[in-house]
């Protein structure tokens, strides 16, 4: 597959030259960051835009910045409130996008949390595992019957997949240990074995998905994170990468990590994307390594049994079949 985008690439470069206009696209996590950043890109090119986010004031005021490249592009920005820790929030935003009956040709699985505290989602299940994995597997699956053909959904992963595999046996971490990095590991695991088992079972109507992973940003995702830890973080990983001759590490801006969402949701042709797990604006291969030096997919994220395995724990945790 013939590909001109990179690293650096920012939403503006992917999307240039590109009509949106007629295109319905529902992004989650609209109140700061990346969702934000995706909603502004795809407003800018006409796209009417569903932006989804748990607190619905700092939204408005989040997505000022969208409502401008909407009004200029001839686009629209419409915001629903979605809690994703939540299901019963999840439920009734999915509801109701149902009863509207409208189309999408893209949905975004962009909200998360990361590394917090060890705590639950008001239905039981742990933070992490609760809020980015199981709040958009019954979102997405509940609004499935709105993706025409054509359409794809993008589910935000996180090379930090590599931290972990999904634990089919515990997933709420009631017998091992709890870390704030094993569980987000677990929850981004999960995030790209969605996209892969999601696939599959739409692939022959038309309708595909992809995983992606933004990069290393700055953003409201740290905020549970000392400044300090992360800065004592990067510093290894760079010493790390001195050592093995490497570059060190570059933090992308919101723009260039936005970047590989909006490419894998529009411009990559879908039979190359669909069930695979992308970054810097183009499909990983599959690598060993546990590293975050090396880019790349572990195996055990794209395994189309341990896919299907998943998706089966899923149904039973949220007492609902798709």
């Amino acid at each position: 597959m013939s590909n001109t985008f990179g690293a650096t690439s920012t939403t503006d470069d992917v999307l240039a030259g590109v009509d949106l206009k007629g295109k319905r696209v529902l992004v989650t996590g609209v109140s700061a960051g990346l969702g934000v950043e995706t909603a502004r890109a795809l407003a800018a090119h006409g796209a009417d835009v569903v932006g989804a986010a748990r607190d619905l004031a700092k939204a408005e005021g989040a997505t000022a910045v969208v409502r401008q490249a909407a009004e200029a592009s001839g686009g629209s920005l419409r915001l629903i409130e979605l809690d994703l820790a939540d299901l019963k929030s999840v439920r009734a935003a999915a509801d109701a996008l149902v009863t509207d009956g409208r189309p999408f040709d893209l949905v975004i699985a962009n909200a998360g949390v990361m590394a917090p505290p060890f705590g639950k989602t008001v239905d039981g299940f742990e933070t992490q595992f609760g809020t980015n994995h199981l709040g958009h597997f019954v979102f997405v699956n509940r609004i499935a019957d709105l993706l025409k053909a054509g359409s794809r959904v993008v589910s935000l992963a996180s090379a930090g997949h590599r931290f972990s595999d999904v634990d089919l046996e515990d997933p709420n971490f009631e017998t091992t240990e709890y870390t704030p990095f094993g569980a987000y590991g677990r929850s981004k695991t999960a995030n790209v074995l969605f996209a892969v088992e999601f696939d599959r079972r739409h692939k022959a109507r038309g309708v595909r998905a992809a995983a992606v992973h933004p990069g290393g940003i700055h953003t409201e995702l740290s905020r549970h994170m000392d400044p300090a830890f992360i800065q004592q973080w990067l510093d290894q990983l760079n010493a790390e990468a001195a050592a093995q001759g490497q570059p060190p590490i570059q933090m992308k801006t919101i723009p260039q990590g936005a970047a590989t969402s909006v490419w894998a949701g529009v411009v990559a042709p879908a039979e190359s994307v669909g069930g695979r797990y992308c970054e810097d604006c183009h499909v990983a291969e599959r690598v060993e390594s546990d590293s975050l030096l090396r880019a790349g997919v572990r195996p055990y994220a794209v395994d189309p049994a341990r896919a299907q395995a998943l998706w089966a724990l899923s149904e039973k945790m949220v007492g609902e079949a798709f």
